[in-house]
């Protein structure tokens, strides 16, 4: 059995082209409300995440670093402020936080920027309309299943704005679907999942690496993305 036929979401793009695509990707961007989450907020606009996905988070990052020997950049786009999120990225160690970015395809030219990347070089995780501007620049797109928006979900189709949509919803752990398909696709799944069991040396230095780095924040003022301290 091939590892796609483990999952049961939907290929607008091939497995073999999605694993080719994948290996040129040198970011790994997330939404927040409606990915780690159903959205749902409380009295504080706080949106909440699980030990699930944050396992399949680092999971990914250890499985590029056995490929690529380095580091992906990682983080989350957001268009609110979530206390959860920064949480999440200081604990995780990701590289940036742009926060209440409404249009997003703003944070991502900075972001491309500043690393000297290209759109096409990079991954994102997303759910809904006001991500599709940047699902429709850069290289790879996963998209999170809501039976709640046929509507949206068609006008991705229709655009050829998603390669791959999850089977779970963001109730059941759509993030660590992503990341473990694309830990299977890369050919290395057992790999990963073996050194991060036996805690080996080459974990080790990945791990140490990775609490090394620091979390960056980001927000707008005007029409310009500007650094955070929080």
């Amino acid at each position: 059995m091939n590892v796609e036929d483990l999952f049961k979401g939907r290929f607008y793009t091939s497995p073999a082209d999605i694993k080719a695509k994948l290996e040129k990707i040198k970011a790994y961007i997330f939404d927040w409300d409606g990915v780690f989450n159903n959205g749902q907020k409380d009295e504080r606009n706080t949106s909440l995440f699980n030990e699930i996905d944050a396992m399949g988070i680092n999971m990914l990052r250890f499985n590029h670093y056995q490929h690529k020997g380095n580091m992906a950049f990682l983080g989350i786009i957001t268009g609110e402020r979530n206390t959860a999120a920064h949480t999440l990225a200081e604990r995780e160690h990701m590289d940036f936080v742009y926060y209440k970015i409404k249009h997003k395809s703003t944070a991502l030219e900075h972001l491309c920027n500043k690393h000297n990347i290209t759109p096409d070089e990079v991954l994102f995780m997303f759910d809904d309309i006001l991500d599709l501007d940047v699902a429709a620049k850069v290289g790879l797109r996963m998209m999170v299943q809501r039976p709640a928006n046929p509507l949206v979900k068609r006008y991705a189709e229709d655009r050829k704005l998603m390669d791959y949509l999850t089977a779970c919803d963001s109730n059941n752990h759509a993030v660590r679907e992503v990341t473990e398909l694309l830990i299977g696709l890369s050919g290395r799944h057992e790999e990963t999942l073996s050194d991060r069991i036996a805690y080996n040396d080459t974990y080790r230095k990945f791990i140490n690496l990775r609490n090394t780095l620091p979390t960056e924040y980001y927000t707008i003022d005007g029409d310009t993305i500007i650094a955070k301290k929080l």
